[in-house]
C-alpha cells in the first residue's frame, strides 16, 4: 500500500471510530482531547491535498492516538 492509500485507510478507520465517540458521555477534558482529535484529521486531509504525505501521515497518527485514549478510558478498546 502506497503512502496515499494508508493515509485514505487511517481517515475510513478515525472516521469509523469518532462515530463510536458520538455514542457516550464524555466526561471533563475528554470533549477537548476530541476537537483536538478532529482538527488533527482536518490537517491529515490539509496536508494529503498539499501532497505532504509524511506530514499528513503524522497528522492522522496523533489523530488516532488522541481519540484511542478517550476510547479506552470507555473500554470501547477490546483486548484481541
Amino acid at each position: 500500500m502506497d503512502a496515499i492509500g494508508r493515509i485514505k485507510k487511517d481517515l475510513e478507520l478515525f472516521a469509523k471510530n469518532i462515530k463510536e465517540i458520538e455514542s457516550i458521555k464524555l466526561h471533563g477534558e475528554e470533549c477537548k482531547i476530541v476537537e483536538m482529535a478532529q482538527n488533527y484529521r482536518d490537517d491529515t486531509t490539509y496536508y494529503l491535498e498539499h501532497k505532504d504525505y509524511l506530514t499528513s501521515f503524522g497528522c492522522i497518527t496523533y489523530a488516532h492516538g488522541l481519540l484511542d485514549a478517550v476510547r479506552l478510558s470507555h473500554h470501547l478498546i477490546k483486548d484481541e
